[in-house]
């Protein structure tokens, strides 16, 4: 499956049923770039695997030894000996075998941290496009969980898959080496350990997938339930959200419990076939020695007796890691798919710096549509002169937004073009362009930090005096003061604690403090009351003098001074003019502006009737 099925509005990987047959071979090219740096650590790690796995078969030949070579015949030196060259070879034992997991996590550890630094790196620079089709809970669980997945396999799987194969392959040589038909009778075990393997391999793969989705289902209900919990109080559904959340955590339990009980049956069916070898072991070990065998000794029978018992934990490790590399190449799948998403917007190989804009800017015949085939904007010319304030209104889904995001360069318009004192805005660098934009939108988002660090968000340099001066000048500083903390304050997540309205005049302070070439308001006052709109209009002209700005507004008394005041419609400009100049025409706008005033003057007597009472 190729990189090219991505489509918007979801991805094919957003279950984690997916067969390793079907995982993209580009998938282990595009982990291997991530290890590559660290190769050199990492054949470090694998020396110490095999010091590990060829110091933990000394024991049972020094067993072996000590049996049949001291112990039988009472040589009390030589068993003093092989005693400390046991204990030697357990030291030697631990060191590489903490050596291996230190470094193997090491570099697992580090190549985690430059996956989720470039995927956090690559988010910021992909288009507005990509966010239009992925939901933020689908990108974070690539970011957060998928990458975790991937840390398991690289730091703790990785460690016991080569361990334990050359473990594996070590005692298998080594009772070869020792007594081949022992061997091959201990080896007659091996097509039951393949059964046990095989009839429990898709059992326990199931019940895990099972186990994450019903984790994963639960966590998405609880994180709704969080975000949403004032509606749920406002609407009184807790009893109904109780109920529900009961049947989703019941059905994670009851996934949680059948993959407990496929363990509880795995391993000890592991065990069975191990005490099956040994018991053969023994049997014929003690059949050959009864014989008179030449070349079987008991100290190689307590040897192979041992290594036995050592072959098969490495089985037990290798089952429970199976799950961890299976959910872990899954989820690398679902990593690269996002790395190799491509920003729609970018600099042209010969792009150069914007130079700071005096503020005239063109709408040349632009033509523009988030899909291929479904226009938003046709044919839409719009012209704006340093310092003019330019007005979009109409209908809600008219393609006022658009006009916006092409100005700021979210997007590139599919035809005609957006220059800005005469530089047509593909042939500049995006960041030198947004650099001298201000963004006030609809809905503020605040960022998590004080206030004083919110309003300098666009300019990081500004000074304490420079953000107190913009927030007095857009009348911020009166409500900022009265806090306990002042501008120290902290907004939380999302700015909760402050009202719409005072989010709205950070947003504006934070957009004076950036001191912008251009200013761009999209429902900017929307969600402010009369009340703060009437303290806010100076604030605005402030904010709006000597500044080329693009206004989005449904309250059209805050654009009656604007110089030049676009209809827009059906992604059309269908009317054009000043305030007063649409009003004479008698057209859309004006009987959208009368119908407005119709409204506040209702309002404005119901109020006076009810302070009358």
């Amino acid at each position: 499956m190729g990189m090219g099925n991505w489509q918007p509005g979801g991805m094919r990987l957003d279950e984690y049923d997916v067969k390793l047959s079907e995982i993209d071979p580009k998938v282990y090219r595009h982990m291997w770039r991530f290890v590559r740096p660290y190769a050199g650590r990492l054949g470090a790690g694998i020396l110490m695997m095999v010091a590990s796995a060829l110091t933990g078969l000394v024991g049972p030949y020094l067993i072996q030894m000590a049996i049949d070579q001291f112990i039988k015949q009472h040589n009390t030196t030589g068993l003093n000996w092989v005693a400390l060259a046991f204990i030697g070879t357990a030291f030697l034992n631990w060191w590489s075998s903490f050596g291996q997991t230190y470094v193997i996590s090491w570099v697992g550890q580090t190549v985690i941290y430059d996956m989720r630094d470039r995927m956090f790196t690559h988010l910021q620079a992909l288009s507005f496009k990509f966010y239009d089709a992925m939901a933020t809970g689908r990108i974070m669980s690539r970011l957060m969980s998928d990458v975790d997945a991937i840390n398991q396999l690289v730091s703790s799987g990785l460690v016991s898959i080569f361990a334990s194969s050359m473990v594996l392959v070590a005692i298998a040589a080594t009772m070869l080496t020792m007594n081949w038909r022992l061997a091959l009778v201990s080896f007659i075990t091996i097509p039951v350990l393949l059964f046990v393997l095989r009839f429990f391999k898709n059992r326990m793969r199931e019940a895990f997938m099972d186990m994450r989705r019903k984790a994963a289902d639960m966590n998405a209900n609880l994180a709704e339930s969080i975000s949403g919990v004032r509606v749920t109080q406002s609407f009184t559904r807790e009893g109904q959200n109780q109920h529900q959340f009961d049947e989703i955590n019941d059905q994670n339990r009851a996934a949680n419990l059948r993959a407990i009980s496929v363990l509880a049956s795995f391993f000890p069916s592991i065990e069975v076939v191990s005490a099956l070898g040994v018991t053969l072991v023994l049997w014929y070990g003690g059949t050959l020695l009864h014989g008179g065998a030449v070349g079987v000794t008991v100290g190689q029978v307590a040897a192979f007796i041992l290594y036995l018992n050592r072959f098969f934990q490495p089985v037990r490790d290798l089952s429970q890691v199976w799950n961890i590399f299976q959910a872990a190449l899954v989820s690398a799948e679902r990593v690269v798919e996002v790395l190799e998403q491509e920003p729609e917007v970018v600099d042209a190989p010969d792009a150069y710096e914007m130079p700071r804009a005096a503020g005239t800017v063109q709408f040349e015949d632009v033509g523009f549509g988030y899909v291929a085939g479904q226009r938003v904007l046709k044919g839409i010319n719009i012209a704006a002169q340093p310092g003019q304030t330019i007005a979009l209104v109409g209908p809600t889904g008219a393609g006022k937004s658009s006009v916006i995001n092409l100005l700021a360069r979210f997007y590139d318009p599919t035809d005609g073009r957006v220059r800005v004192d005469g530089h047509d805005l593909r042939n500049v660098t995006q960041r030198s362009w947004r650099s001298q934009l201000g963004v006030v939108l609809q809905d503020t988002f605040l960022f998590t930090g004080t206030i004083r660090d919110n309003i300098r968000f666009g300019r990081p340099d500004a000074t304490d005096s420079e953000v107190e001066a913009a927030a007095r000048a857009v009348g911020a500083d009166e409500f900022i003061s009265r806090m306990s903390e002042g501008y120290h304050t902290e907004v939380n997540e999302r700015g909760s604690k402050l009202s719409v309205g005072q989010r709205q005049l950070i947003a504006f302070a934070r957009a004076l403090c950036a001191n912008p070439a251009l200013l761009i308001l999209d429902e900017a006052t929307s969600n402010i009351d009369t009340y703060t709109e009437m303290l806010i209009q100076n604030a605005l002209q402030t904010l709006l003098n000597g500044r080329t700005s693009f206004v989005i507004a449904h309250r059209l008394s805050t654009i009656r001074n604007a110089d030049r005041i676009y209809f827009v419609d059906h992604g059309q400009v269908v009317e054009e003019g000043t305030h007063d100049e649409l009003l004479a025409i008698g057209g859309r706008y004006a009987a959208l502006y009368t119908g407005q005033f119709t409204v506040l003057d209702e309002q404005q007597a119901g109020a006076a009737v009810t302070a009358g009472n």
